[in-house]
């Protein structure tokens, strides 16, 4: 027998994965179920095939009243997967990677079914952390709703410098591509325009972003990539009491010196540590070093703010 709405509500074992027209997917899942995946949307790894269709307006009555959650907010290709897995693996307390129907609202809002995946994801199983999700890219479109549900919700901006994210997110064909995409879709970038374009037009949406949720949410904070790529156990010990979780200081110092700083956080198993970002990083710079130059001119001339909004991404560092 299906479990009843109440059941479905209750408990994170019934995970709302997606919508699909009127009806909210629900995965099964367990604790073990959420570690495995890597992410939340069409790899997610569940406990069981049983996945079912309920009706969405009948789960949002059913649904919870909303818990403080904790978030990641990023900017893509800045290490935020790392950083998800290592404050799992530091604490306890679910961690939500990148939830498909989260997404889905980015790119088709919905104040209803936001207040519903809002409630649904911070659900934990008993006497735990709070939950902490890391949303993803397209997600920024909704940081002001976000904030307003939970203004006093602890929080952090995961971003990059813009010529540190230049090279991040120029990096190939297929990383280009993507900026093309989401800078069209959600900052402006006229189509066609170049790959520079884009890139400034995307990261300036997203420090606009991250200024206005910094006011709109006192117990957020900023965090450069490149501080916890050089220092992950200082980060973690610093971040992980900001975001409400635990900061066991052996515990941290394991998992710092563990594999998942010497695997690709995206694909366990695949050798990767910061060294060999550098290296690549090194060698990006050199083969961008124009783009490099094109980046901050182009943002200049879109932003004449630029250095205000910088200086307050800095302000607001942990």
């Amino acid at each position: 027998m299906p479990p009843s709405l109440a059941n479905i509500a209750a408990s994170p074992d019934h995970y709302l994965h997606s919508f699909e027209g009127a009806d909210a997917v629900i995965a099964a899942m367990d604790r073990a179920a959420y570690a495995r995946s890597i992410f939340l949307d069409a790899r997610i790894s569940p406990a069981s095939d049983a996945a079912m269709q309920v009706a969405a307006a009948s789960l949002a009555q059913a649904a919870p009243p909303q818990q403080t959650t904790a978030w990641i907010f990023h900017v893509a290709h800045c290490g935020s997967t790392l950083l998800a897995r290592a404050l799992e693996a530091v604490s306890t307390g679910l961690v939500l990677r990148e939830p498909m129907a989260l997404r889905q609202l980015a790119f088709a809002p919905d104040p209803a079914r936001l207040r519903l995946v809002l409630a649904m994801l911070a659900r934990r199983y008993g006497g735990e952390e709070p939950t902490l999700v890391k949303a993803n890219v397209p997600v920024n479109a909704l940081l002001p709703a976000i904030a307003e549900a939970d203004p006093a919700a602890p929080a952090v901006f995961l971003h990059l410098g813009l010529e540190d994210y230049a090279l991040a997110v120029l990096r190939s064909p297929q990383h280009r591509g993507w900026v093309r995409q989401i800078a069209a879709q959600f900052a402006g970038a006229v189509p066609g325009s170049g790959d520079a374009t884009c890139l400034a037009a995307l990261w300036l949406w997203q420090m606009r972003a991250f200024v206005a949720a910094l006011d709109a949410m006192p117990n957020a904070v900023t965090l450069d990539a490149e501080r916890f790529y050089a220092d992950p156990a200082a980060t973690l010990a610093a971040l992980a009491p900001r975001l409400g979780r635990s900061a066991d200081p052996a515990r941290i110092a394991g998992v710092a010196a563990g594999p998942l700083f010497t695997t690709y956080s995206k694909r366990p198993g695949t050798a990767f540590d910061n060294a060999a970002r550098l290296e690549r990083r090194a060698a990006l710079a050199v083969e961008l070093a124009e783009e490099l130059a094109d980046v901050r001119t182009l943002a200049l001339a879109d932003a004449p703010d630029l250095a205000a909004l910088e200086a307050r991404i800095a302000r607001a560092a942990l």
